[in-house]
């Protein structure tokens, strides 16, 4: 008998999850990697192409500020063409401006064949996210949440630490060649397992050019805004000033226009739910934090540790692993425990973590460090999923194109914005340090006398010259001491406003109604 839930069963491809899941994030992981792969390639990059540093950057910023337009005009994109039509034309682009930067023969192709990739990548996060979500059903949400968690988590560490490896063992065109295979594959595989429900494809919506046109100016300005500030000292600078300025106006114009037109780019009347709004939120704060620390942490212990490149990675690195073990594990808990309470276990158990992180200092060993960074990882695969779940989980099915937009939009943004407040913290905090500590810093202090000593004594002065010799050296001496404990205390203060940050979200929690878990027949037709 043909029921309608067997009707709109047909809409699910009568082939296992497991293959639609490994199919929408194999292109989805290489795409994460590629936001942070380039980072430690720079100074090669830089040298082949015969480019400054500042414009070898702009292979970072322009593969960012692309993504980030991209994103949010993704659920419109698959209404107006379809979902598997439009994921095809993502993966295809993304692959082919793989190959492309590869064969780069100067800046300005990398740079342009880095916005091509990016408007190809910038799809790949909300639509494999809402096809995991379509696909899976609700009870199985938390498992795919963990499985697509895994990969966005994974990712940005991962980028750095393969880098650097193919930079160093190959050269950095590999970095983008090391796509092309992994795109075909997944090109192939998009056009044997993935279809499109009757629901996703809207005939006749209209073009909505003016939310484009705003969207891409407002976006794109605020994105360059946040990579460039802290570097051009903010509205120090001319240029940074009138970005911000645009970017302020676009995106301010760009809301009303969305909220008027019949079919918009964005959506936004699905911020009408109060946990949709709630997990945003908590979603934008908690990559703010993840962001700003995944950069913070390796510049910490090479700067003021002395480790490698190779030993910041292994910093690093258990993070991820922990990340892997506890997502799994929230998965499975997803369905057994309220989602409110793993939620709250994972914000307080990263809170903790960045507050363990506050207590470095210049003796901290190894371990110490590492241990912190994997209690993070755990604290945020318990914060990963629930938050994921519970965040969609009263977005009907046709909605979800949007929605999951909206989510990684949000996301990305606020892993940049957490990335431009820790370095300005950083380095605003470092001078305020170094002017209080120099104001007590005088030749008559205990310390000063102990150092004149120390190099009086290595010196072996004798007379005025020797004298005013030994003062030099052991005033610089003090002060590059001094300039250690002022990075030292402003590392330490940026740890702890991300663990401050991370308690203040807590009440957002419960703002979140209680998330469905499916009734048996909405089960059985993802099945």
């Amino acid at each position: 008998m043909d029921t309608g839930m067997e009707s709109e069963g047909r809409d699910v491809q009568a082939v296992s999850k497991w293959i639609i899941a490994i199919t929408v994030m194999l292109p989805t992981l290489i795409e994460i990697i590629d936001t942070s792969v380039v980072n430690v390639s720079l100074d090669h990059i830089r040298g082949s192409l015969s480019a400054g540093i500042d414009e070898a950057t702009w292979t970072i910023t322009s593969y960012l500020v692309s993504n980030a337009i991209i994103i949010p005009m993704t659920g419109w994109f698959t209404r107006k063409f379809g979902r598997k039509s439009y994921l095809m034309f993502s993966v295809t682009l993304f692959t082919a401006a793989s190959l492309m930067c590869g064969m780069a023969w100067n800046l300005q192709s990398l740079v342009f064949f880095r916005v091509l990739q990016g408007i190809g990548g910038g799809a790949l996060q909300p639509l494999s996210q809402s096809i995991l979500l379509e696909t899976f059903p609700r009870r199985q949400h938390g498992m795919a949440m963990a499985l697509f968690g895994a990969g966005i988590m994974f990712g940005p560490i991962a980028g750095p630490v393969l880098g650097g490896w193919i930079t160093d063992n190959w050269t950095w065109h590999w970095i983008f060649f090391i796509n092309v295979p992994i795109g075909i594959i997944s090109i192939f595989m998009v056009y044997m397992f993935i279809t499109d429900p009757s629901y996703v494809r809207q005939r006749g919506i209209g073009i909505d050019y003016m939310g484009i046109l705003l969207l891409t100016v407002g976006v794109g300005s605020l994105q360059v805004v946040l990579d460039k500030g802290q570097r051009a000292d903010w509205f120090a600078s001319g240029y940074i000033t009138a970005l911000a300025a645009v970017a302020g106006v676009a995106i301010v114009l760009f809301l009303v226009n969305e909220l008027v037109v019949e079919h918009p780019i964005l959506n936004l009347r699905a911020f009408r739910d109060v946990t949709f709004s709630s997990g945003n939120l908590v979603m934008f704060f908690t990559f703010f934090n993840l962001f700003g620390s995944i950069v913070l942490l390796p510049i910490f212990v090479q700067k003021m540790m002395g480790y490698d490149a190779t030993l910041a990675g292994m910093v690093l690195g258990p993070g991820a692993l922990t990340t892997l073990v506890a997502m799994p594990i929230a998965g499975r808990l997803d369905t057994k425990v309220d989602r409110k309470a793993l939620l709250t276990l994972g914000i307080i158990t990263s809170a903790f973590a960045w507050h363990l992180m506050s207590r470095f200092n210049l003796y901290a060993d190894f371990f110490t460090i590492l241990r912190a960074r994997a209690v993070l990882g755990f604290g945020l695969g318990f914060l990963f999923v629930p938050l994921t779940t519970m965040t969609m989980s009263h977005i009907r099915r046709e909605d979800m194109g949007n929605a999951t937009a909206i989510f990684n939009f949000l996301r990305n943004l606020g892993g940049g914005a957490g990335v431009a407040y820790v370095m300005t913290r950083l380095a605003r905090g470092t001078q305020t340090h170094q002017a209080l500590m120099v104001a007590r810093l005088t030749p008559f202090g205990r310390n000063y006398q102990i150092a004149f000593g120390r190099m009086a004594r290595v010196i072996g002065y004798s007379g005025a010259f020797g004298h005013a010799l030994a003062g030099r050296a052991a005033a610089a001496r003090l002060y590059a001491e001094l300039s250690r404990q002022a990075a030292m205390l402003a590392y330490s203060g940026a740890f702890r406003q991300l663990s401050i940050f991370m308690i203040f979200i807590l009440p957002l929690v419960f703002l979140m109604r209680k998330a469905m878990r499916g009734t048996p027949a909405e089960n059985r037709e993802h099945l």
